[in-house]
């Protein structure tokens, strides 16, 4: 499995890199302008399908039902129930698009109710939703194909995909802007299209496979059927994190002007280890845990769980940390250019230790989803993450007022903490987690080592007052994987030979 998670996370990360660059771009362009706004109003609608159905319901739903029909029935009846479900889907999405493409005034009424009262800018975000929406079909469909390679467990081209969306975002900008109205347009463009270059690279990949998919005549089948009642509850189930981030988006309309894009970029920064190894562990361990709970080896399934934990917080706790104390360094050096001013700044780093305060609970809630997911239990996590989706709707309430953007972001942080504390306590009542005796010991000790980091991390970054920025950057993110490496190797919370030697099978495996 953690050949897998290191598979998905390498190509991840390739685009999350590939992510900064595009968004100091649009920093740099755009700022935190009434443009730069309405674009990231115009993007979450779509970014949110994405990222509900590419690394939540759909393969909470999709892949199990896939894998266990591949094991059990072989090649033929996988491709076929690929087929019924890829037919529905589309046929689905198609009506689903074309009604927001009509109705986006009314839509963007909801989204962003804030922006009614700037009558032009309000036109100027329906006007890029309407080029952005047709990405949600595009991009649902690459989830689908992305599903059946996970199931065939090749997850290289589905975590490479995103790369795409980047690589048109920057060409876009580059060379469209000069032929339409702003930038925001330009992006906008470029956005829908590499929705259809992510599609046909996993079509692509899939047929590579030996799963080439047709499109027959949909039709609601058992099978489909059974996809379908567990992806529904599964996007709320999932997607809790990402719909909690909605609703901020609708209080941050109502907010000051600029406190959307504020919260874009703070937010971008905290998704890199969010997207590396959330997305990474949890993609890679559905399919294990289907097949072991599948096999009815509980204790195999309870060990790989525990190894994910162990995995996830190894990674994480640092990060967040880190991500917290050197915040304005941060955003300084990433995004602080151009168009993008130092109150930007300021504001920006606030959001960001807000957000990576509860960044241990986003990526322990895709890791914490997929069991109850392998058991077909899609029910659990929909309760717990409605609790979760009112809390955080009141915290925003409560926070916005005296906070402003932070607020939201700190109210985001505690649903995530609650919802993951929630799926604990039933993933313990069901038998599914039972701490082993390396995760009770190691747990304590990553959090000692991560302290020690950070406050390292805090002398360090008044020392370096007054340096040029990315400088003052690199020294301070080699700073802190040097004292929590060491210190962590030291003290036993992981074993550095341990990792190195898992690097080295891999690329030796790579070879042939």
């Amino acid at each position: 499995m953690l050949r897998s998670v290191m598979t998905v996370g390498l190509w991840t990360m390739g685009s999350r890199v590939l992510g900064f660059a595009r968004d100091i771009l649009i920093a740099a362009l755009l700022g935190t302008g009434p443009v730069a706004d309405a674009f990231f109003v115009a993007l979450k609608l779509p970014n949110l399908f994405r990222k509900l159905f590419g690394e939540g319901a759909f393969n909470a739903a999709f892949v199990p039902a896939f894998a266990g029909t591949l094991a059990a029935e072989g090649p033929a009846h996988a491709r076929r129930l690929a087929e019924e479900v890829c037919s529905v889907l589309l046929a689905v999405l198609a009506i689903f698009t074309l009604f927001g493409v009509v109705f986006m005034p009314q839509l963007m009424v909801v989204l962003a109710p804030g922006f009614e009262d700037i009558p032009a800018k309000f036109a100027l975000t329906v006007a890029l939703s309407r080029i952005t929406f047709p990405y949600l079909l595009l991009i649902c469909m690459a989830a689908l194909l992305s599903g059946v390679l996970n199931g065939l467990n090749r997850f290289a081209a589905a975590a490479a995909a995103p790369i795409l969306f980047n690589v048109f975002a920057i060409a876009a900008m580059l060379w469209l802007t000069p032929f339409v109205p702003t930038v925001g347009h330009a992006l906008s463009w470029g956005l829908t299209v590499s929705g259809m270059a992510q599609m046909a690279l996993v079509a692509w990949a899939c047929a590579r496979a030996g799963m080439p998919l047709r499109l027959p005549r949909p039709r609601l089948t058992p099978a489909v059927r059974l996809v379908m009642r567990r992806m529904a509850p599964g996007l709320i189930g999932a997607g809790v994190t990402q719909i909690n981030l909605a609703v901020d988006v609708i209080i941050a309309s109502l907010l000051p002007p600029g406190t959307v894009s504020v919260l874009y970029y703070a937010d971008r920064v905290n998704q890199l280890p969010l997207g590396v190894i959330g997305a990474a562990v949890g993609t890679a361990l559905l399919p294990v845990l289907s097949r072991q709970m599948r096999a009815g080896d509980d204790a195999a399934a309870r060990a790989t769980l525990n190894r994910a934990i162990e995995f996830a917080v190894v990674l994480t706790l640092p990060a967040a940390l880190a991500l917290a104390v050197v915040a304005e360094p941060i955003m300084r050096a990433l995004f602080g250019y151009g168009a993008f001013s130092m109150t930007s700044v300021h504001e920006s780093a606030a959001a960001l230790a807000a957000y990576a305060f509860g960044l241990p609970a986003f990526v322990l809630l895709k890791v914490l989803a997929p069991p109850f997911f392998a058991r077909g239990d899609t029910a659990s996590p929909v309760w717990v993450g409605v609790v979760a989706m009112v809390l955080n709707i009141v915290f925003n309430l409560l926070l916005m007022g005296p906070l402003g953007q932070v607020g939201v972001a700190l109210a985001t942080s505690l649903a995530g903490i609650i919802n993951a504390a929630a799926l604990i306590v039933l993933l313990v009542r069901h038998g599914d987690l039972r701490l082993d005796a390396r995760l009770r010991t190691t747990l304590p000790r990553m959090v000692f080592a991560g302290l020690a980091m950070a406050g390292a991390l805090w002398l360090a970054e008044r020392a370096l007052a007054g340096t040029p920025r990315l400088i003052d950057l690199a020294v301070l993110i080699a700073l802190g994987l040097g004292v929590y490496g060491l210190i962590g190797h030291a003290i036993g919370a992981f074993n550095l030979a341990e990792l190195r030697a898992m690097v080295l099978r891999r690329k030796q495996q790579a070879i042939p």
